[in-house]
């Protein structure tokens, strides 16, 4: 068996049920969060709990998806942009958003994934982590646009 791909369809179509706003993609290049770059990875594994996925998050998509789920004012979202961290509110509602958005990995035919570890915008990333984001090859690199709230980068990667 092997991992699906998730289509930027898919993403749209999660994002805008989950959030229940208005969501646009667009293509981007590949987000590639240096060191002192404020970014959020989801850590996905199959059932032999071999890591098999990571979705790479920016700082404002972080902070913006974690926002809008949770109804939290916009202004939160732009404050922990401006503090280069999203708030402990915001990354659990960034873990449910990054937790059902396992569901996509899971198609008829591939590999059964699941989260197994959100690291939040803020601290320094486990280099090796990050490393990771900058896998070529089976991946979406897309801008993501969440109505009534703002832009970020979301890069799901297969490894």
């Amino acid at each position: 068996m092997a991992v699906h791909l998730p289509q930027p369809k898919q993403l749209r179509d999660l994002l805008a049920d989950l959030l229940g706003r208005d969501v646009t993609l667009g293509p981007s290049a590949p987000f590639a969060p240096g060191p002192d770059t404020a970014a959020s990875i989801a850590v996905y594994v199959d059932d032999s709990l071999r890591i098999s996925a990571l979705i790479a998050c920016d700082l404002s998509f972080s902070a913006h998806a974690g926002a809008s789920i949770g109804l939290i004012p916009v202004g939160d979202a732009l404050a922990a942009i401006a503090d280069g961290k999203i708030t402990d509110t915001i990354a659990e509602n960034l873990y449910e958003v990054l937790n059902i958005a396992a569901s996509m990995f899971n198609v008829e035919g591939a590999d059964h994934l699941r989260l197994h570890a959100l690291h939040p915008a803020g601290p320094p990333l486990d280099p090796q982590l990050r490393i990771s984001t900058l896998t070529l090859g089976r991946r979406e690199d897309l801008t993501v646009d969440i109505a009534g709230y703002g832009t970020g980068l979301v890069s799901v990667v297969l490894l």
